[in-house]
């Protein structure tokens, strides 16, 4: 399989009356993938949405090349078959689900056997099929959300770019919208998609990029990461206390325990009836950041 995404000095600066011009992508190079879920993560103002907008056309670099499915982003084409979901969707609210999504399959020149029924199937993995013919002005920021990415996978796109799909959405919805990008990715997609939290790029991501003002700082695996912490969180519900747990509040305790000890620490819980709660790396996506930009 070829790349799905190549950027090659990526350059972007945004002109400013009467101030210098602030240069808001520096020289990012990056291959995606066929087949690959790229997670692209940064602070606000790292670069992230700029690079997307880039991809998707609305904007055009300052220098630098980039191509999708190698066809220059300058090209309207490159985008033919290609699912976009920007952070904040905007979808003209007069109109009802079904109806976005059945422009969308004719935009696309999607042909389907039952383009209705294929829109409502859509609609109602996403959980909006109760509202598939009401307005868009009535929905929430979450329910638009998902409208957003059932517009984006009803056209069957060979490439997802999504810019912070989980945004506003509930814990139900995110679980839900997670599990579908998964499916997704299972069979054959390809994903590129930012995110501020680290939990849903070690879920989805193969590897992900870390950009800081402008520059792509480090590539890796989220197992790459993960495996830099030392020690792991426990979290633990009991009545009795167990050396190394500290009570958070009432009967829950929360500990960090080196990796090497893990098990005897466990095994020290189950003795004292605590019930486990959770199991995780103390690295967090901040502290992760702040090393591959090297600050403490």
């Amino acid at each position: 399989m070829g790349a799905a995404i190549v950027i090659e000095g990526l350059q972007k600066s945004f002109e400013r009356k009467l101030k210098s011009p602030v240069l808001a992508v520096r020289g990012v190079s990056l291959a995606v993938e066929e087949g690959e879920a790229f997670g692209f993560i940064g602070a606000n103002g790292a670069g992230k949405s700029t690079t997307i907008k880039i991809l998707m056309g609305l904007i055009r670099a300052t220098a630098g090349d980039a191509r999708i499915f190698d066809v220059p982003v300058d090209e309207p084409r490159s985008r033919r078959g290609l699912g976009y979901v920007p952070e904040n969707p905007y979808l003209y609210d007069y109109l009802t689900p079904l109806e976005i999504l059945l422009m969308g399959l004719r935009m696309h020149g999607v042909k389907v056997g039952d383009a209705q029924a294929h829109c409502l199937d859509w609609l109602d993995r996403l959980g909006l099929a109760a509202v598939a013919g009401k307005a868009i002005r009535s929905f929430s920021k979450g329910m638009t959300q998902r409208v957003a990415i059932a517009q984006a996978l009803c056209i069957q796109p060979r490439l997802l770019v999504l810019d912070e799909p989980l945004s506003g959405l509930d814990p139900i919805g995110r679980r839900d919208v997670v599990e579908i990008l998964s499916e997704y990715k299972r069979t054959g997609g390809t994903l590129f998609f930012t995110s501020h939290v680290l939990h849903d790029v070690e879920r989805l991501a193969d590897r992900f990029g870390l950009i800081h003002e402008g520059v792509l700082r480090a590539v890796r695996a989220p197992a790459e990461l993960t495996g830099d912490a030392e020690t792991v969180l426990v979290r633990s519900f009991g009545q009795v206390p167990v050396a190394g747990m500290r009570e958070d509040f009432s009967g829950r305790w929360i500990g960090e325990v080196s990796r090497t000890q893990l098990w005897v620490h466990l095994e020290a819980l189950r003795a004292a009836g605590h019930v486990l709660v959770e199991v995780r790396p103390t690295l967090s996506l901040e502290v992760a950041f702040m090393r591959a930009v090297g600050k403490e």
